[in-house]
């Protein structure tokens, strides 16, 4: 099992930036890698990104590529998303999700992970 928790949601202005964290807890990560995704109102929930815990290896959504960066602390079993220069079309409740590395290649999570945390939601707004 894997427990995921996610913090540094908010609100913030258009142009701004954030970083949302993803704590993990359980049992070891090194085969497992760990995706952020987001859903706005209305929509369909979307990949983000994906990393690799072992190497640290990164994945994103074709629509994300240069928008925002993932990265982790695999020592604190922590995984971050950096945004910056946020639009109003960000907003959206962000989770992370963990599963096997195996599912996380190309374009971020081919499958549905295991594991999700509950999210935090990120506004952004003037």
């Amino acid at each position: 099992q894997v427990q995921l928790v996610e913090s540094g949601g908010g609100l913030v202005q258009p142009g701004g930036s954030q970083r949302l964290s993803c704590a993990a807890s359980g049992r070891s990560l090194d085969d497992y890698a760990i995706g952020w995704f987001r859903q706005a109102p209305g929509k369909e929930r979307e990949g983000v990104a994906c990393i690799h815990i072992s190497d640290g290896t990164t994945y994103y959504a074709e629509s994300m590529k240069g928008r925002f960066t993932i990265s982790r602390d695999s020592a604190k079993k922590m995984v971050y998303l950096q945004m910056p220069n946020l639009k109003p079309g960000d907003t959206a409740v962000y989770y992370c999700g963990a599963d096997l590395s195996y599912y996380c290649s190309d374009h971020g999570f081919w499958r549905t992970p295991d594991f999700w945390g509950k999210g935090t939601q990120v506004t952004v707004s003037s």
